[in-house]
C-alpha cells in the first residue's frame, strides 16, 4: 500500500514538473515572440532607410569619365551604403517607364535625350534622417564644387520613413511592455503554484533545524534547471512556428540566421533564468515565513 502510495507520489510530482516546465516554455516563447519581432521590425526600419535616394547633377562641361571619377571618390566615403552611376539612357527609362513615353519625350527633343548622366547615392542608415541628408548634402557640395550643379532627394519621404518607424516601435514597444508584463505575472503564478504543492516539506525541513540557506539552494539550483530547460523547449517552438510559416506561407518570409536565432535564445534564457529564481525566492521566503498552522 505505501509503495503505491509513493509511486502516486512521484508520479504527481514528475507531473506537475513536467507541467510547470511546459508552461514556463510557452510563456518564453511569448516573449522570444516579442524580441523576435523586435529584431525584424529593426531589420525593416534599417532597410527602408538605406533605400532612400540622392541625386548628384553635374555641370554640363562635365564629361562622364569625370563624373565617375567623382563616382569612385565618393565610394570611398564611409557615409554611404551605395553609390552607383545612371547613365542618360538609364535615366529616360526610369522617368518615362515604358517604351511609348520614351518615343514621345525623344521626339519632341528632336531624338536628343534632355536628361543628364548623373549618380545616385543611398546613405546608411546613421545619416538617413533630415539632418544626416542635410549634413551629406553640404559634405558633398564642399568636396565638389566646381563639378555639383544641385544634389535632390525626396525630404517628404525622408521625414515619412522616420517619422512612421518612430511611431509603429513606440505602438509595438507599448504593445510589447504590456505582454511581457502578464507573461511575468504567469510564471510566477506557475511557480507559487509548484511550491505550493512543497510547502509542508518545506516547512518539515526547517522544523527539523535546517537553515532556511540550505533549504533554498536545491529549490534554487531547481528553478535555475526550469529556466534553462523552459527556454530551450521555448525556442524549440519558436524556430518551429518560423519553419512552418516559411514553408506553407509563400506571402510570407521571416528571415533568421544563426546570430539572430542567438539572440532570441538568449533573451529567453536570460528571461527565463531570472524570472524563476526571483519568483522562487520570493515564494520560499513566504512558506519559511509562515506559521505550521496557516499552511492548511
Amino acid at each position: 500500500m505505501s509503495e503505491n502510495v509513493e509511486k502516486f507520489s512521484k508520479r504527481g510530482l514528475r507531473t506537475s514538473y513536467i507541467s510547470t516546465i511546459i508552461g514556463i516554455s510557452l510563456v518564453l516563447f511569448l516573449v522570444g515572440l516579442i524580441a523576435g519581432g523586435l529584431f525584424g521590425l529593426k531589420t525593416v526600419q534599417t532597410q527602408a532607410k538605406e533605400d532612400l535616394q540622392g541625386d548628384i547633377f553635374f555641370s554640363p562641361e562635365l564629361n562622364i569619365s569625370d563624373i565617375k571619377q567623382v563616382q569612385n571618390e565618393l565610394a570611398s566615403w564611409k557615409e554611404f551604403k551605395n553609390v552607383f552611376f545612371i547613365s542618360s539612357d538609364k535615366a529616360m527609362d526610369e522617368f518615362t517607364g515604358d517604351e511609348t513615353a520614351k518615343k514621345q519625350i525623344l521626339s519632341i527633343f528632336e531624338q536628343t535625350n534632355p536628361l543628364p548622366p548623373t549618380i545616385g547615392y543611398k546613405p546608411k542608415e546613421a545619416f538617413a534622417t533630415k539632418e544626416g541628408m542635410l549634413i551629406l548634402k553640404k559634405k558633398i557640395e564642399q568636396a565638389f564644387p566646381d563639378e555639383i550643379e544641385e544634389i535632390h532627394y525626396d525630404k517628404e519621404s525622408v521625414e515619412k520613413i522616420n517619422l512612421g518607424f518612430k511611431q509603429f516601435i513606440l505602438l509595438f514597444l507599448a504593445v510589447a511592455g504590456l505582454l511581457i508584463i502578464v507573461a511575468v505575472a504567469m510564471i510566477n503564478n506557475t511557480i507559487r503554484l509548484a511550491l505550493y504543492s512543497k510547502r509542508f516539506t518545506i516547512k518539515t525541513m526547517q522544523l527539523v533545524g535546517a537553515t532556511s540557506s540550505f533549504i533554498r539552494k536545491p529549490f534554487l539550483l531547481n528553478s535555475i534547471w526550469q529556466g534553462i530547460s523552459s527556454a530551450a523547449l521555448g525556442m524549440v517552438i519558436l524556430v518551429g512556428l518560423f519553419v512552418t510559416v516559411n514553408n506553407f506561407l509563400d506571402s510570407i518570409e521571416i528571415p533568421f540566421d544563426p546570430k539572430t536565432l542567438s539572440l532570441l535564445f538568449l533573451v529567453q534564457l536570460v528571461t527565463g533564468i531570472i524570472i524563476t529564481f526571483v519568483s522562487t525566492w520570493f515564494s520560499l521566503n513566504k512558506y519559511l515565513r509562515m506559521k505550521l498552522d496557516d499552511l492548511y
